[in-house]
């Protein structure tokens, strides 16, 4: 029999979600960011049930090309572009997007001699500014510059994509990314073509983001976090913000035991039972991809109630205080986050971001699908 942890993605969620997307962006185009293999939620799943976004967003090349072999026919953009200049060919061969950010992609580029062998149609090409990031693009002084060469290479798209990229749209009262924002406009202000500058909290509390010298029906959002129904806001959940989780992480429970008064729990002996009192154990450790750093407190639900962790999580198991489930048994259910457990509030426990999490699913989870 396969181990018990589970993480049940739930489609009817992540559809439900591009939906609210849809409404919120009201006209603009819609790119589904599946990298780190759909936010641990399976690449060709999440593609699946986002059928109806404008593009699919991935990290690499390879993500790429798994779709493509999947039978995925959308548009696919490589958001790092390609890494070495043997990676044109592919990118031409399956039809990708590519996002250029630094000097060296142009000489690839400009030296490419996949663009004369005509194959496939012309590459589409995302150009990336760096407005304050700092991470990736080019200086917008250069814009209109390395813009105007793009469009002089031959078989490349003419009609390229403005990008840039958030630093803190997360913080609704920091200025950044109004000067981003400001930033980006009159670097592009000369230029014609689709823009793309708002993420999920762009979405969700940067308005001006749509009005970057080209018409909403010009714009793309990219939405990553939202989609999966995790928050994009500090301090709150997504439920908070209108979305659904789409992954439930849950376990059965192999123990039930009664521990005496004094008696500590775990490795190293970090937690004593501060009266004789029930521990459970159950099937699920950093091994699966949940968090070491989990503090003793982080909340499980057993049977839908609310226990707690104690003592420190291992490899293949945690052990949870169960003086709240009294009647708990072996076999019973237990959920480590899901629509009742928000994941934010795990994350919070062990000092990280959801994004982590739902990330950190490891081979040995079962994943399973329904339609909720």
């Amino acid at each position: 029999m396969s181990r018990a942890t589970t993480a049940t993605i739930h489609l009817g969620a992540l559809r439900r979600n591009l939906a609210r997307v849809r409404e919120r962006a009201r006209g603009a185009k819609i790119m589904a960011v599946v990298k780190a293999d759909g936010y641990g939620h399976g690449l060709e799943r999440v593609a699946r049930a986002c059928a109806d976004a404008d593009a699919l967003g991935v990290a690499a090349l390879g993500d790429g090309l798994r779709l493509r072999s999947a039978g995925n026919r959308q548009r696919i953009v490589v958001l790092s572009g390609p890494d070495e200049p043997g990676d044109l060919a592919e990118f031409r061969r399956l039809q990708l997007d590519a996002v250029i950010h630094h000097e060296s992609q142009l000489a690839w580029l400009a030296a490419d001699r996949s663009a004369s062998s005509k194959i496939g149609r012309p590459l589409r090409v995302w150009l990336k500014i760096d407005t304050g990031m700092h991470r990736l693009g080019f200086d917008p002084q250069n814009i209109v510059e390395i813009y105007t060469k793009l469009q002089a290479l031959p078989n490349i798209d003419p009609d390229i994509v403005l990008m840039t990229h958030f630093a803190a749209s997360d913080e609704f009262d920091n200025g950044l990314t109004a000067a981003q924002i400001a930033r980006f406009k009159e670097a592009t202000v000369e230029l014609a073509g689709a823009r793309a500058l708002a993420n999920s909290a762009g979405l969700l509390g940067w308005p001006t983001a749509f009005d970057a010298g080209a018409a909403r029906e010009d714009g793309w959002v990219r939405v990553g976090g939202l989609l999966y129904g995790l928050s994009v806001v500090e301090g709150k959940i997504g439920a908070d913000l209108g979305f659904e989780p789409a992954m439930t992480l849950s376990t059965r429970m192999i123990s039930v035991k009664q521990v005496q008064k004094g008696e500590r729990i775990g490795y190293a002996a970090t937690w004593e039972c501060p009266e004789n009192m029930p521990i459970g154990v159950a099937a699920i450790g950093y091994g699966d991809g949940y968090p070491r750093s989990a503090q003793p407190g982080t909340p499980v639900l057993v049977n839908g109630a609310r226990a707690a962790i104690v003592g420190r999580v291992s490899m293949d198991l945690v052990t949870i205080d169960l003086r709240n489930v009294s009647a708990a048994q072996v076999g019973d259910r237990v959920t480590l986050w899901g629509s009742e457990l928000p994941v934010e509030t795990i994350a919070a426990h062990a000092g990280t971001i959801s994004y982590d999490l739902t990330c950190g699913m490891t081979r040995r989870v079962l994943f399973v699908e329904d339609d909720r």
